[in-house]
């Protein structure tokens, strides 16, 4: 069953010039979906559209049967959808628990509900916990990637974006993160995630998508795209 979909969605950042042309997918609720493809194909485009950042010229975005293409960002959590940006969505000079205490914002008068997401968060998240009271620029990139994850998940959203988590992270430390992703699906959350480790992505999702010059390429269960995945990288090396 689709929790989100995108149908036919063209757009772009300057008018004329179209980014994502005709893009059609489906999230499957308490899944994985994975989309991957070289740089510029518009991954990161198309999370962007979902959330609100951008609005399209053509098509529709449905999200649990409402239309949510003309939505603006700020009501997306409150209809339960979080993103996590490629970039670090935290505040270096704020604690691990303020950081944490500003994902709760749409249920801040809530001190019950706070309190228990909390003792969850820091449950998932035990290197955390032990630094709770540290400002979060102290943080290494890893347990940065961490805390932007926890403070998205502090709402308890239905369906999580999340963009590039694996960027400039050891590989060790990139496998502790999907570990976590894998564990926060397994606790219901919906995931749609964008990632250049093409190999991780197949690993890791239920659904994937290629994005190529800005429209699917592929889309279907992960075992379709082995195939796929390994001429892509092949391009990829003979490229560099």
């Amino acid at each position: 069953m689709a929790m989100l979909y995108m149908e036919n969605i063209t757009v772009g950042y300057v008018e004329g010039i179209d980014i994502l042309r005709n893009v059609s997918i489906e999230i499957e609720k308490n899944k994985i979906t994975g989309i991957i493809g070289a740089n510029g194909s518009g991954k990161s485009t198309l999370l962007k559209t979902i959330f609100g950042f951008l609005h399209p010229n053509k098509g529709k975005i449905v999200f649990k049967d409402k239309e949510i293409d003309k939505s603006r960002p700020y009501y997306m959590k409150e209809m339960g959808i979080s993103y996590m940006l490629q970039e670090y969505s935290t505040f270096p000079e704020l604690s691990i628990n303020d950081n944490l205490l500003l994902g709760a914002w749409t249920f801040r008068k809530d001190k019950k509900r706070i309190k228990k997401r909390l003792s969850e968060i820091y449950e998932i998240f035990p290197v955390l916990a032990e630094r709770k009271a540290l400002k979060a620029g102290n943080l290494s990139g890893g347990q940065l990637r961490m805390l932007s994850v926890g403070k998205e998940i502090m709402s308890e959203p239905e369906l999580l974006l999340i963009d590039e988590p694996s960027v400039g992270l050891q590989p060790n430390i990139v496998t502790e993160i999907y570990d976590l992703l894998i564990k926060i699906s397994k606790q219901g959350t919906t995931i749609l995630i964008v990632d250049q480790n093409m190999l991780k992505a197949l690993e890791v999702s239920d659904n994937m998508y290629m994005l190529d010059m800005g429209q699917v390429k592929q889309g279907g269960p992960k075992e379709d795209f082995k195939d796929s995945i390994r001429e892509l990288i092949k391009t990829s090396l003979m490229a560099d």
